[in-house]
């Protein structure tokens, strides 16, 4: 799945899947473009898209929306993903630009309809993985994960792999406790018992 909001890193290809259905989003049709991505279905209002992105994309399928809407076009993405049956979601995008928009992408990423899912973020270099239940976080030994609990507090939340293991622990979301962690090993496991917490791996 693709969104618009910025120009996205060449790498970011690497960490999609060969087989992936990809959802240009707006003028994430012009991202995936750009990225030599092949796009299988494109959603939104179609506003910030190219006409010469639209036009390169002759025969593939649109859901096209009112401009004025209730939905950003992330969440008609996430909205078609889930009509989809993805057990696995890859949003790409949406970090700069707008700081309404960035908050309001990581609200849609904690929508009760991805419950269940396995949900990441490729934002600008940063890689968010959300954890409704738990996920396991890739990176190298010493490269830092933070912990930040998002739409409340994440109560039971345990670790392994990480400088600062947590046991059965509360993060709220008044605090920074879960800031700046360490990994210890190429794979470390983050499990929470309630809420919603977001792993993300800084570029």
């Amino acid at each position: 799945m693709l969104i618009g909001g910025e120009d996205m890193h060449l790498d970011v290809v690497d960490d999609l899947p060969d087989d992936a259905f990809v959802i240009a989003a707006d003028s994430g049709l012009d991202q995936a473009g750009r990225l030599g991505i092949p796009v299988d279905l494109i959603v939104g209002d179609l506003d910030s898209v190219s006409a010469r992105a639209l036009a390169d994309a002759e025969g593939i399928p649109i859901e096209q929306y009112p401009v004025d809407k209730d939905h950003t076009d992330l969440e008609l993405a996430l909205d078609a993903a889930v009509r989809l049956d993805a057990a696995r979601i890859v949003v790409v995008g949406g970090h700069g630009g707008r700081l309404d928009h960035l908050l309001a992408n990581a609200a849609a990423l904690t929508a009760p309809t991805l419950d269940g899912r396995k949900v990441e973020w490729l934002a600008g270099r940063d890689h968010v993985y959300v954890v409704g239940t738990g996920v396991t976080v890739h990176g190298v030994p010493g490269q830092t994960v933070s912990l930040v609990p998002v739409a409340g507090p994440a109560e039971g939340i345990t670790t392994r792999g990480l400088e600062w293991d947590l046991v059965d622990a509360t993060l709220d979301g008044h605090s920074a406790r879960g800031i700046s962690n360490v990994l210890t090993r190429p794979v470390a496991e983050i499990a929470t018992t309630s809420g919603w917490l977001f792993a993300i791996v800084p570029g």
